[in-house]
């Protein structure tokens, strides 16, 4: 088989509809568009959100400016960083004895984010070195309870 011999199987491909031709082509007089209005006539569409002459919702809503981090109340101040959060029983993929990270975290693909913290969910096996920038009591006592330690990262 040669690259020009090449076509689509048959009944892949369909004729383009021609509207409009005559009454015996079962698409004439009106085409398919219903009788007479906006929407019969050829680039009769409206734009989206148009409520039909009423002020759109879009306008009726207040304005809101400035950068809005998330819980920032509209102060306009930085956004607030996203902070992860792992379970406990997520980090015993770690050897035992290893030291836990955000950095090894992301490596680890169990976070995306900047900042951790590390919740109390879930046993720990062995004992570990987790440093993390926030941990919930539960955490903490589980990674002592382990042998472990915890470090928060400032």
């Amino acid at each position: 088989m040669r690259l020009g011999e090449l076509k689509p199987p048959r009944g892949a491909r369909r004729r383009k509809r021609r509207v409009g031709r005559g009454g015996s082509s079962g698409r004439g007089n009106t085409a398919g568009r219903g009788a007479k209005g906006q929407k019969a006539r050829s680039g009769g569409q409206t734009r989206p959100g148009f409520e039909g002459g009423q002020l759109p919702l879009v306008k009726r809503i207040p304005y809101r400016r400035g950068v809005r981090g998330a819980g920032s109340n509209m102060t306009g101040g930085p956004p607030h960083s996203r902070m992860g959060v792992v379970n406990v029983g997520r980090l015993s993929v770690f050897p035992a004895g290893s030291e836990v990270t955000p950095d090894t975290l992301r490596q680890a693909r169990l976070v995306r984010e900047d900042r951790v913290k590390i919740l109390g969910s879930g046993e720990l096996p062995h004992a570990l070195v987790v440093k993390a920038h926030a941990f919930s009591k539960g955490a903490r006592a589980r990674i002592e309870a382990a042998g472990g330690r915890s470090e928060v990262l400032a």
